[in-house]
């Protein structure tokens, strides 16, 4: 049998949406017996790409198949697979495969050809894995503390409602930063509900079925609906999905005091890793469970039953702060010896969550919106006097995420990264 070798230019890569030359393409197919050396360990199953001199992907031929994009094995519209996976055989080798300006050819034994662009394979290369990033993870965060968010990212609502340029910068502040305000915003429930829907739809939940509005009255038997101060927290830790963003506008005011309290749970998060790893572990492993129960139809605790402060992915990065200390149910599941630990964790970070540096104060006066990440951002107020009217809104995270990630990407973009 013959052994494909494709001699073509070379040059460095990079994942935009430019068009990469051609890489050398070769395979070793069997009984060949004759590997060029920069192939490695060869074997009948992969195909290699040599991107340059010092970097080589290797691609199984069972993936290639299993991955065509393709008319007939992937919808252009919908863009999910069409191809059949469990009626491709495990051993399929090509017959053929070359090297074009627009990426690697390969022909299957059923005739089926196959095209895959240079850039569509050096940003899903896993042998090895050519990325610095995960492509849709979005933007990097920028960590702040009271000083350091200064001027606040704060974007004008007619820029946000009259153009997806306004509504791009506004998400690239919450992404960023994980809080982005926006001015000039009547003050009424339903301009606040216009502009919520520039995101997404909002989530319903036992508060509301979209917005909520409401004052010091103890609508619901939750401490948000009295005048008492609360301290940093996230919502919704007894949500098995707590909400991805928050939004608020204060419609009115007659009173003293109330201002809100915002805390990047990020940034705390380094300060106690930095401070103490051990007491970062401990918040990063110990099980808190949670509940809501004040209304009288209500008893929501979330599955599984009890979830970390600090949550982190596969990739080892934290993802989710979880953490309203007034939400926690009883610890009756620690040993003495892991209460102990927990709790000397648990003032640690209570601590650094007051340090004044780390605190950002903001009245929010009437025609300034917040919209924040609830799983980075804490929030809070101080206690008040008088009338105070506040209105706002729970967001899916997923659906945040999307509208974030379509505003910026193309459908070119979508078909490379996917």
């Amino acid at each position: 049998m013959n052994r494909f070798l494709f001699q073509t230019s070379r040059r460095c890569f990079s994942t935009t949406a430019t068009r990469f030359h051609k890489p050398n393409a070769r395979k070793q197919l069997a009984g060949s017996g004759n590997v060029p050396q920069r192939a490695g360990i060869a074997n009948d199953k992969q195909i290699y790409l040599d991107w340059n001199a010092r970097k080589t992907s290797v691609f199984h031929h069972f993936w290639l198949r299993d991955h065509c994009h393709c008319e007939q094995c992937y919808h252009s519209t919908t863009r999910q697979r069409l191809v059949d996976t469990f009626s491709i055989p495990r051993d399929i080798e090509p017959t053929a495969i070359d090297s074009t300006e627009e990426g690697l050819e390969v022909t299957w034994p059923d005739g089926h050809r196959s095209k895959y662009a240079w850039d569509w394979l050096h940003t899903h290369s896993y042998s090895p894995v050519l990325r610095t990033a995960e492509p849709l993870q979005g933007k990097k965060p920028v960590l702040w503390d009271a000083t350091s968010l200064n001027p606040l990212p704060v974007v004008e609502h007619d820029a946000v409602m009259e153009s997806d340029d306004g509504l791009r910068q506004w998400l690239n502040n919450l992404e960023v930063y994980g809080i982005g305000f926006v001015d000039g915003v009547p003050t009424t429930l339903e301009a606040t509900e216009k502009l919520a829907r520039r995101v997404s739809f909002l989530r319903e939940t036992h508060y509301s079925k979209g917005m909520w509005s409401f004052t010091a009255d103890l609508a619901h038997a939750d401490t948000a609906y009295t005048t008492l101060a609360l301290g940093a927290h996230t919502d919704n830790t007894y949500f098995t999905e707590p909400a991805g963003m928050q939004m608020f506008h204060k419609l009115e005011f007659k009173g003293e005091g109330g201002d809100s309290l915002f805390v990047d749970g990020f940034n705390v998060a380094r300060q106690l890793k930095e401070k103490s790893p051990e007491a970062y572990r401990t918040l990063q492993s110990t099980l808190v469970p949670t509940h809501s129960a004040g209304d009288e139809n209500v008893l929501i605790v979330p599955t599984p039953r009890a979830y970390p402060i600090l949550n982190h992915g596969p990739d080892g990065e934290l993802f989710q702060v979880r953490y309203n200390n007034d939400d926690r149910s009883t610890l009756d599941h620690l040993s003495t010896s892991q209460l102990e630990a927990f709790y000397d964790a648990l003032f640690m970070w209570n601590d650094l969550l007051k340090k004044k540096e780390n605190e950002l104060w903001e009245p929010l006066a009437p025609g300034r919106v917040v919209l924040f990440d609830n799983w980075r951002v804490l929030h809070g107020r101080s206690a008040f006097t008088g009338h105070r009217r506040i209105c706002g809104a729970y967001f899916p995270w997923d659906d945040y995420k999307s509208r974030a990630r379509t505003l910026r990407l193309t459908g070119e973009d979508k078909d490379r990264l996917l």
